[in-house]
């Protein structure tokens, strides 16, 4: 496969799974700004943009962290480009570009999508409503994920579309739990009390798993079983555990393919033996925030050598 239609179809996938994830960032500071808190909303709402890495852009532009100004920034804003409205089209545009690479229900989950983007934007905004878009947000990624499954060869392009499905979920799992414990809890004495244990519900709501995990530990909603349940249970769709084995999972078919390894299996293995190696009170000894911050560092790293594997043109 051309490394630029490789890097096309990579992109598809990041990009839609960014949007994805996003509007459920919305969604929860959405819900945890309506709880009374010490500090009141607006840490809620701040602490999204400290999570994305977004809170200068943001700053620079709008100034205070007030909930509409950040609505507007992380759904239509088109100088952000992290935006969902910035994502789903730049989404499409990569679409458009290997549109023989995708089948017609892949391809019209895109358009569709944006399409629908766009008569949104021409929407007074005073009638949309924050859950309507985050909804509307998650419905059409997971369309696109279903048709990407459900029509697609298992060839390259399948591959390269889930190296960057899995490598976009890793991180905006990570950065999702770090919004709830680096920055939401008002205070260490918060820990273990009402507030805290609504705040890592809420989080597992946003994250579509609140039912999942009942399932897989049921009883109390702690910060440890959570903990446990999206890093090391490669039970749970959206844990780190379940994304570095995609990782592995589709870099090896690759290395297969190609009859050769590169500099990102060797990433990807060593990043999948730290998620399997750490129990979740060694993860709490080190601090869940500097766990999850070095595990951002190092799926940003694995993504360099992807790119510099497969994507720049240049095998390595």
């Amino acid at each position: 496969m051309l490394s630029r239609t490789a890097d096309n179809l990579y992109w598809i996938a990041r990009y839609m799974e960014r949007a994805d994830t996003v509007a459920r960032l919305l969604e929860v500071g959405s819900r945890i700004s309506l709880l009374p808190s010490a500090q009141g909303y607006r840490s809620e709402w701040d602490s999204l943009l400290q999570a994305t890495g977004m809170a200068h852009a943001f700053a620079q532009k709008y100034g205070d962290p007030v909930q509409r100004n950040i609505e507007s920034f992380l759904f239509f804003d088109r100088d952000n480009p992290s935006s969902i409205a910035s994502c789903i089209t730049a989404a499409r545009e990569n679409g458009r570009i290997v549109r023989t690479a995708l089948t017609t229900q892949v391809w019209d989950a895109l358009n569709t999508a944006f399409q629908e983007l766009k008569q949104l934007e021409r929407e007074e905004r005073s009638h949309l409503e924050l859950s309507r878009l985050t909804d509307w947000t998650m419905r059409h990624a997971a369309m696109l994920r279903g048709a990407i499954d459900a029509t697609l060869l298992r060839d390259d392009g399948f591959n390269f579309l889930n190296i960057g499905y899995y490598l976009e979920r890793g991180d905006n799992t990570a950065r999702l739990m770090d919004v709830k414990y680096y920055v939401l809890l008002p205070r260490i004495d918060f820990v273990g009390s009402g507030l805290d244990n609504y705040q890592w519900t809420t989080l597992l709501r946003a994250m579509g798993a609140q039912r999942a995990f009942h399932w897989a530990y049921g009883g109390d909603v702690t910060a440890m079983k959570i903990a446990d349940f999206l890093i090391r249970n490669p039970q749970s769709p959206r844990s780190l555990a379940t994304c570095t084995a995609g990782l592995m999972n589709h870099l090896g078919r690759l290395a297969k393919a190609y009859g050769r390894e590169t500099e990102a299996q060797d990433k990807a293995r060593r990043l999948a033996a730290g998620i399997e190696s750490a129990t979740v009170e060694a993860i709490f000894d080190e601090g869940l925030h500097e766990f999850l911050t070095r595990y951002i560092a190092e799926a940003a790293t694995l993504a360099i050598s992807i790119h510099d594997a497969y994507l720049s043109g240049e095998m390595r």
